[in-house]
């Protein structure tokens, strides 16, 4: 059984399955709601119904109080349709976005790499002739067996590209990356989900990049850096990536040869636990640091996209803002757990 979603201010009448969440058949859709822990745990996917009724499903009581409820809002990740229902939104127009429908895929692993002693390269063949068309900076949910479920991963090639890359790193105790790391094999059919996100360049505005990066949050920058250089993107682009010493420093050579090929792209590596004495040449310390120094502490003029832990992108944000950039001009991916929207309070800027 289906019903009608109508979603306010776009005036926009979708269909809505039944059991199906309101943030997946507007994401089916090719509507974006803004979201993050997809758990009902961090309030982020807000909205009020304004006619029709809902279950709410598993929102916790932390991001929809009592008397949200009794006022008709819901979590759009949780929230299913009894019957035809009406919403508002916050939907802001982008004029970057391709506003790329999710649709679920099914593709063959067609090689696994280790990059490094804790990240794993995972190409997928999608059985899709066209592939999946995205936007660099997007990810997506990589289905895994034994009742452990999704994952999200960014997507580390470029569009158009063969296969699918994904660059995913152990976690001690994960369930969803020691089955990537200790039992996926060469052949295995996968199913995924996607593109999702909101992270991608905003080409538009034409300015400068900074790209600011850590473990491997190097995924996203990748595939955006490689999109721009095949586009003939003129404006500078800077990549600083950081890792803890240079067994983990993948895509070196990569970043290395590319910054001799294009003029308009640095390539700032830094690394915060290198062993003293050792052959290392480029800087030692934090992302936050080596971009403070390169810059000379004056960001103005730039938009910076950043990708990594979240105390890595606290810091950054907070490098940036003393080197005055500001909300506007400030992007970032930090994925979000059921366990990490335990935390989460209201989002430090809107834009991010």
């Amino acid at each position: 059984m289906s019903y009608e979603l109508t979603i306010e201010p776009l005036g926009q009448t979708i269909e809505i399955e039944e059991g199906q969440t309101i943030l997946d058949a507007a994401l089916r859709a090719g509507i974006y709601l803004p979201h993050a822990c997809g758990h009902g745990l961090c309030a982020t996917c807000k909205v009020q119904v304004t006619d029709g009724e809902i279950e709410q499903g598993e929102a916790s009581t932390f991001a929809l109080m009592d008397f949200e409820r009794e006022e008709q809002k819901c979590l759009a990740c949780c929230a299913t349709a009894q019957g035809d229902i009406t919403i508002e939104a916050e939907i802001e127009e982008d004029p970057d976005s391709l506003s790329l429908p999710v649709r679920d895929y099914y593709g063959t692993v067609s090689r696994i790499e280790s990059l490094t002693p804790t990240i794993k390269g995972l190409w997928i063949k999608l059985e899709d002739a066209e592939g999946m068309q995205f936007q660099a900076g997007q990810y997506v949910n990589l289905m895994l067996p034994d009742g452990i479920g999704s994952r999200a991963f960014s997507i580390a090639s470029v569009p158009g590209a063969d296969e699918l890359e994904l660059n995913i790193r152990v976690v001690p105790g994960g369930r969803g990356t020691l089955y990537v790391h200790e039992q996926m094999k060469v052949g295995e059919r996968v199913h995924l989900t996607g593109p999702y996100g909101r992270f991608f360049v905003k080409k538009s505005a034409d300015v400068p990049v900074i790209f600011m990066a850590g473990g491997s949050g190097l995924s996203s920058p990748r595939s955006m850096i490689l999109d721009l250089l095949a586009e003939g993107f003129a404006k500078p682009i800077t990549l600083i990536y950081g890792q803890r010493n240079l067994s983990e420093l993948y895509y070196h050579d990569e970043f290395l040869a590319l910054a001799e090929q294009h003029p308009n792209f640095k390539y700032v590596p830094a690394l915060s636990h290198e062993a003293e004495g050792s052959d290392w040449q480029g800087f030692r310390g934090f992302v936050h640091e080596a971009a403070k120094e390169y810059f000379a502490n004056d960001f103005r003029g730039h938009k910076a996209y950043l990708c990594g832990p979240p105390l890595m992108i606290d810091s950054c944000i907070t490098t940036l803002m003393q080197g005055r950039l500001f909300e506007r001009d400030i992007y970032t991916e930090k994925f979000i757990s059921a366990a990490d929207a335990q935390q989460v309070r209201s989002p430090l800027f809107k834009a991010i």
